[in-house]
């Protein structure tokens, strides 16, 4: 019998997806462990492997389709020694929006903002080629396709689908657009159209700036919920430290002639993810999450480090930071960034963390406050080191100096605990040899 291949869930939180890609088709034979397709989750872009034996019969959801449900069919395989044409042939789309109520001239086209003094321009018949797209008095199109369709002023029900059953998708709109809108009536004032590239501001109907619309990715979702909820609901405390660096660079300098024959080479960033783990085992009441009536309290530091990738920021894990090597800390985070920039990190990689760093010293960036990366209690945000006039045994010197700000959640952490947070940190980094003993 054939067997319907569901949405798979690839992270805890994961509640849809985006289906980005087909790695077989129609008709292929497929085993256990072969990849099927590239998924996108809120976090990175993951693998489906086939867990049975069999041919593709059917893909029922085109590549690129966003918003596919958890267990959402989304192709069938015929089973050993059953005909690929004897799979079931009926389609299986993702679910479509719910109905609006039934209006006397069913008009799908969704309506544009009001603008000032507006002149409706008399609809045209409705056109009987289109009704077998449609569902009842409704166009068959995906969620995505009516935005884009509202945003560029296209007209869903003059388009043919290219979806499933008829299914107006993305590809439809975006081949109809920089068709020339329907003639206005004579004298009726025209307000200006949304066309491809332009934007049309509110309550400026004369004014069209030049853009290009971008969909956001699922990543970039996630960073903007989770973001705008911290500075929403975290009270954050920032405390800043200026931090002597020469000390630390010359023994980076001293371990990388060491460890060069062993391909490792340590970076201001491995040691500083050293040093904030070491400093949140010495001052555990910064190595907290707040829990609504409660508090947890770790023993161990897992340091979540803040990597730029072309989809936004994702936060890969050193598990254990405070019991492990500088060079051990080098070699991880250097496979972990690799990975996280081509989205082939598993959930376990950046779920969780006590504690979280930003580095955007490589920019030149001298000093900027970061925000908590929730359930963490605090960030830590790490400037660039600069020569800058330092006071030196009671004598203005010359020294390379970086910023440091932490960021707390007053919540949960006290400031005078996350002053002494900063303390430990800028007494490690200052005196690194501390930290290799």
């Amino acid at each position: 019998m054939p067997i319907e291949l569901k949405m798979p869930a690839l992270s805890p939180t994961m509640e849809e997806g985006t289906l980005a890609k087909w790695l077989v088709k129609e008709g292929d034979e497929v085993k256990s462990g072969d990849i099927l397709a590239e998924i996108e989750t809120d976090k990175a872009t993951m693998e489906f492997e086939a867990v049975d034996e069999g041919k593709i019969a059917k893909i029922l959801v085109p590549e690129g389709t966003d918003g596919v449900k958890v267990g959402a069919p989304i192709a069938i395989m015929a089973g050993e020694g059953e005909s690929v044409d004897a799979a079931p042939k009926a389609d299986i789309a993702p679910p479509a929006p719910p109905k609006p109520a039934a209006e006397p001239k069913a008009d799908a086209t969704p309506k544009a903002p009001p603008v000032p003094a507006p002149v409706e321009t008399p609809q045209a018949p409705a056109q009987p080629a289109a009704a077998p797209r449609a569902e009842g008095d409704r166009v068959k199109a995906s969620p995505l396709a009516r935005k884009l369709a509202q945003a560029q002023n296209v007209d869903l029900s003059s388009l043919q689908g290219s979806g499933p059953g008829g299914r107006i998708v993305r590809a439809d709109v975006d081949a109809a657009v920089g068709k020339a809108p329907a003639a206005a009536s004579p004298g009726a004032p025209i307000a200006a159209p949304a066309l491809a590239g332009h934007l049309v501001v509110p309550g400026v109907i004369e004014q069209a700036i030049p853009h290009e619309p971008v969909k956001l990715s699922n990543v970039r979702k996630t960073i903007a919920r989770r973001l705008t909820e911290s500075k929403q609901q975290i009270p954050h405390i920032y405390l800043t430290v200026d931090i002597q660096l020469d000390a630390l660079l010359k023994l980076r300098g001293e371990l990388n002639k060491g460890l060069e024959s062993r391909g490792v080479k340590l970076s201001v960033n491995d040691l500083t993810i050293k040093a904030l783990a070491l400093a949140l085992i010495e001052v555990p009441e910064c190595n907290v999450a707040f829990a609504g009536d409660q508090l947890f309290k770790y023993s161990r530091a897992d340091i979540s480090v803040a990597v730029s990738v072309p989809a936004g920021l994702i936060t890969p894990i050193i598990v254990g930071a405070d019991t492990k090597s500088v060079s051990a800390i080098s070699t991880e985070m250097k496979d972990l960034a690799a990975r996280a920039r081509d989205g082939k990190l598993q959930p376990q990689e950046y779920q969780g963390g006590t504690a979280s760093l930003s580095n955007m010293g490589m920019y030149g960036i001298k000093n900027f406050e970061a925000v908590i990366n929730p359930p963490q209690g605090m960030i830590m945000a790490i400037g660039a080191g600069e020569k800058r006039p330092y006071v030196i045994n009671d004598s203005l010197q010359i020294a390379t100096v970086m910023s440091a700000t932490g960021s707390f959640d007053h919540r949960a952490i006290d400031g005078a605990d996350g002053a002494k947070l900063m303390q430990a940190f800028k007494r490690l980094v200052e005196n690194p040899l501390g930290m290799l003993a």
